[in-house]
């Protein structure tokens, strides 16, 4: 499975479809991680980190984990400020 990636931008008015899209197009059979490159993320609110914990979700619910890879500072301190920091850790 290639990586996913974070657009450019994702603010609120975007961070629903965006899931939807996500967990909508993953295939039955998952490998035991699924790497999500957030390098590109540039502009974004709260609502990233609802729709990388939303992404997690989906795939613990299907035995697989979530490997968040070139997190900017920026996303780093939100992830942080919110206590979330944790759960998007790279693998």
């Amino acid at each position: 499975m290639n990586p996913l990636k974070l657009p450019t931008t994702l603010l609120h008015d975007q961070a629903e479809a965006c899931l939807a899209q996500w967990v909508t197009q993953l295939p039955p059979a998952l490998p035991p991680a699924v790497t999500l490159d957030a390098s590109g993320l540039a502009e974004f609110d709260s609502s990233a980190l609802a729709v990388l914990l939303g992404l997690r979700r989906a795939l613990t619910h299907k035995g697989s984990a979530l490997r968040v890879e070139g997190m900017t500072p920026r996303l780093r301190e939100l992830a942080s400020l919110y206590g979330v920091m944790d759960l998007l850790q790279p693998a």
